[in-house]
């Protein structure tokens, strides 16, 4: 053994890393393989794993599940307003990020958010009031996700509010999603000021309107594929980075404002907003991502993840042939950048259905296009550029739209397996902003957290019976 040590070896060592002690304290070269047993070691969650790998009739559906996810193209056609466009919401129903979850339940930045709402909509006159009518009974609580729809953050959406309007023009099928207010003090992050309820009731009356007259004057609305994938190629990750998405959709709407006579100082007033809030397209890029979904939801036996949110108490998941259920963990907590003043124990834990973007292979997954990312959520760009790459170990292909050049150009990784993550413990990566735990202060930071495996196992436990009932 002394002899070959003394040849200076080259090793690859594969878990733990004491195997390699002896011969990297003899000057020997190793190469360190992070591996960890499927299932964590679980061996009855093995067998189950063993019994739905290189399943034929579980490769067909994810091939037609995903198959149906690349076909999907998205268009930004209209705007309208929440009640008008989501049949089943009802009047006194608001809805919130994440899985099913109740008032007494909610994190601080989601009662806050609703709260916001609640004086948003006129229900009540003041802060008291409104918790007494949230804590209440006359409020109905839904997610997002039940009604087509998507929010950041709290993700809260109420009668009143303007959505977009995203559709597939060869389905006819819709996805929504609310308006984004920018970073620091806003209603997603749970606060609920003067200057929140004033932004909201601005973009209520000038900027929806004005969107809403700008996008009548293309006939077919916007494709949103073709902008997303240049705005890849120009540095963001279409999650918490959208400097190129935003600048892109203000090229196309700018003349398009003027032209469809909006009145000349809420022209102005418009392009400022949108000029200055590089987040202006994240909302966006939410519904397109879940319309291209929601494309593949439903195919019987298919293992593919379709949805992945959070409500900051709870982290939840869909899978395409699993119908509606969700499959929840804990949510975790999030390593990231602080404001000044602000640490992780102010922090709430992960919120908010921005994590569709993941799901879809963007935000996390195509973190090697946005190296400047790191300096919005930690890290390194080799830190980013191992992220995306880790990915690929746990979904079913690449995108043929979307590619990241740091990576030779290859396709954005997309369509996660549920059975590829449990066997090799590989977590799904998600970057996202950082709310106060408490109602009504706001954002403090951002940074990277991961979806938890539990969820997955669940969702594999569910699959198998599925497919092998007693």
């Amino acid at each position: 053994m002394a002899s070959l040590i003394k040849q200076k070896l080259s090793v690859i060592n594969v878990g733990l890393e004491q195997f390699a002690e002896t011969i990297t304290a003899t000057g020997g070269a190793v190469t360190q393989v992070e591996w960890v047993p499927p299932a964590l070691g679980d061996v009855g969650v093995a067998m189950t794993l063993a019994r739905l790998t290189n399943h034929a009739e579980i490769e067909k559906a994810n091939d037609t599940a995903f198959a149906a996810f690349l076909a999907a193209s998205p268009r930004l056609r209209s705007v309208g307003v929440a009640a008008a466009l989501l049949p089943r919401l009802g009047e006194r129903t608001i809805l919130h990020a994440g899985p099913p979850i109740e008032w007494a339940r909610m994190c601080g930045p989601m009662q806050g958010a609703i709260i916001g709402a609640i004086l948003y909509e006129g229900w009540a006159g003041d802060e008291t009031a409104a918790r007494r009518i949230a804590a209440s009974g006359e409020i109905s609580f839904e997610p997002c996700h039940h009604h087509a729809a998507v929010g950041p953050m709290a993700g809260i959406i109420s009668p009143s509010m303007p959505l977009w309007i995203v559709e597939n023009p060869v389905s006819g099928a819709r996805a929504y999603s609310n308006f984004n207010e920018g970073l620091g003090k806003a209603l997603r992050f749970g606060a609920f000021g003067d200057e929140v309820l004033g932004r909201l009731g601005w973009m209520k009356k000038t900027l929806a309107p004005a969107m809403r007259a700008a996008l009548d004057s293309f006939d077919a609305g916007i494709e949103l594929k073709p902008l997303m994938a240049q705005a890849l190629i120009m540095g963001d990750e279409v999650h918490n980075r959208n400097a190129a998405a935003s600048g892109l959709l203000f090229r196309k709407l700018a003349s398009a404002l003027v032209r469809a006579g909006v009145a000349v100082d809420d022209v102005a007033d418009v392009l400022d907003f949108i000029a200055g809030n590089e987040h202006f397209f994240l909302n966006i890029s939410m519904a397109a991502c879940k319309l291209m979904l929601d494309s593949a939801h439903g195919i019987a036996g298919s293992s593919m993840v379709t949805a992945m949110s959070r409500n900051g108490v709870e982290f939840g998941i869909r899978v395409s042939g699993l119908g509606d259920r969700w499959f929840t963990a804990p949510a975790n907590d999030i390593d990231g950048l602080y404001f000044a003043g602000y640490s992780g124990a102010d922090a709430a834990r992960d919120l908010g259905d921005s994590s569709i973007t993941e799901t879809a292979g963007f935000g996390g997954f195509s973190m090697a296009a946005a190296p400047a990312i790191v300096k919005f959520v930690g890290g390194t760009p080799e830190d980013a550029i191992t992220n995306s790459r880790r990915m690929r170990h746990i979904t079913l292909g690449e995108s043929d739209v979307f590619q990241l050049p740091a990576l030779d150009f290859r396709g954005a990784p997309c369509g996660i397996d549920l059975r590829k993550v449990v066997d090799s413990g590989i977590e799904p990566v998600i970057n996202t902003g950082i709310a106060h735990r408490e109602a009504g202060v706001g954002q403090i930071g951002a940074g990277l957290t991961r979806a938890p495996l539990d969820c997955f196992i669940q969702a594999l436990k569910a699959l198998d019976s599925w497919y092998n009932p007693e």
